[in-house]
Parts: C-alpha cells; sequence; structure tokens
C-alpha cells in the first residue's frame, strides 16, 4: 500500500457524545483513533475499485478508557441510494484485536432496534441499511480492523452527536446504559458475527481478496437488489 497519512480523531471532535461528562472536564485534547481512507495493495486495485466506486479503508483504535466509558467511534448513519428508500450499507473485517459494534435503526428519537456485535479477529460484520453505527473497542489491545463501503457518499455524523451519543453507553463496568436523551429504546440485541457467503462474507477468507471479484461487493451501491438477505442476517 502505498504511504498515506490517517485522518486522526482527537476528543475535540467528539465531545458531544461521551459519557462521563466529569472526566471530559479535566482531560486534554487527546488522539483516538485514527482512519486510513482509500487504500489498495496496487494500482490495478485502486483502479477496479474506482470503477466499481468502492472503497477500502483501515481504522486503528488503540486502547483507552473515556473515564467510565470504553473508547469508541464517533458513529455515524449513511444517506438513502439515489431512487430508492434504503441506506448505503457497509461491511467490517476485525484485523487484530476485538471490536464491539452497536447498530441502532432509529425513527425520529425513537429507536426502532439496536444490536451488539462482538466480534473478534476475521469475523465479519455487515451494517445493513438504515441502521446508524459505533464501533467500541472494549479491550486492553489495538484493534485494528478494514471495511468496504461504496465511494459515492459521505457519512452522516450530526443525528448521532445531536442525541449525544448512541443509544446505549458501553461502560467499563461491563454495564450498558441507555441513552436518556433517546426517547424509546427497545433491549439490546446481543448476535454473533454472521457469514454471509452471497457477499462473499466468510471468517476464513480475507475480506481484501473480494478485491478480484468486486461484483460480490455490488449490494454496497445497490442495496436494494438484496434487500431478502439484508432482512435474514440479523433477524
Amino acid at each position: 500500500m502505498r504511504a498515506i497519512k490517517p485522518n486522526v480523531r482527537k476528543l475535540s471532535g467528539m465531545r458531544e457524545v461521551i459519557y462521563d461528562r466529569e472526566w471530559l472536564k479535566k482531560t486534554s485534547n487527546i488522539e483516538l483513533y485514527y482512519m486510513y481512507r482509500d487504500l489498495a495493495l496496487t494500482d490495478n486495485d485502486r483502479n477496479a475499485m474506482k470503477e466499481k466506486n468502492l472503497r477500502y479503508d483501515i481504522t486503528v483504535i488503540p486502547p483507552l478508557n473515556l473515564g467510565k466509558e470504553f473508547v469508541k467511534t464517533a458513529g455515524h448513519y449513511h444517506p438513502l441510494v439515489p431512487g430508492t428508500k434504503l441506506s448505503y450499507p457497509e461491511v467490517y473485517e476485525v484485523l487484530d484485536g476485538r471490536a464491539h459494534y452497536l447498530l441502532q435503526k432509529v425513527e425520529g428519537n425513537r429507536v426502532l432496534d439496536v444490536v451488539l456485535i462482538d466480534a473478534k479477529k476475521r469475523d465479519k460484520v455487515l451494517i445493513p441499511p438504515d441502521y446508524g453505527h459505533i464501533t467500541i473497542n472494549p479491550s486492553n489491545e489495538t484493534l485494528k480492523m478494514a471495511n468496504w463501503i461504496s465511494d459515492a457518499f459521505e457519512s452522516v455524523y450530526e443525528p448521532i452527536e445531536k442525541m449525544h451519543g448512541g443509544a446505549y453507553f458501553e461502560l467499563t463496568n461491563g454495564k450498558f446504559v441507555k441513552n436518556t436523551a433517546y426517547k424509546k429504546i427497545p433491549e439490546l440485541r446481543k448476535i454473533k458475527p454472521a457469514e454471509v457467503p452471497e457477499f462473499g462474507l466468510l471468517k476464513n477468507k480475507n475480506m481484501y481478496g473480494l478485491v478480484g471479484n468486486l461484483e460480490k461487493l455490488d449490494f454496497l451501491n445497490n442495496p436494494q437488489s438484496y434487500k431478502k438477505i439484508f432482512e435474514q442476517v440479523y433477524a
């Protein structure tokens, strides 16, 4: 991969979504995680990705406690695919460490569904259309994760920021605390990562290898053609 400087997420960019407000008052503007975007091993790979409107990224989240809370990403949603009623999906692979993926489907300030997926090395985690998501590093190891995503949009951070975080905060004592900024929050569904062979998402196969079969990733740009598969993954 060519040398790429990461985008660095600092505490100043996440102040609104931090659970422990007292810790926040006395903490400097520390670096939280690093995002390496638009990666490719070869020029041919990059050209193939561009042709299919796809992007491969890697995010690195060192172990850190945000006061009473585990370190996490800011969290975001994806916009609707033009001409459809579905938002763009995404898919992650844990390269090293452990990740908790918090997925939530929201209507206004009511949470319709909220899911926690505990993922370890080589696990794949599909983010279905219409789900916002936050990644948490609940361990004392550095979390490294990759993602495939459409390159046709920009992520939307404002709704989670406006609600001061996701539907739940994961605390370092193992508890999940509801975010009272939301009007209604269902109980947290804890589920396992799921293989999706139709999309080439298999536990023991490196996800970057799909660069040689990018048709498998068509769902990232055209989720409307794969609604039945999405409905089955985390039912």
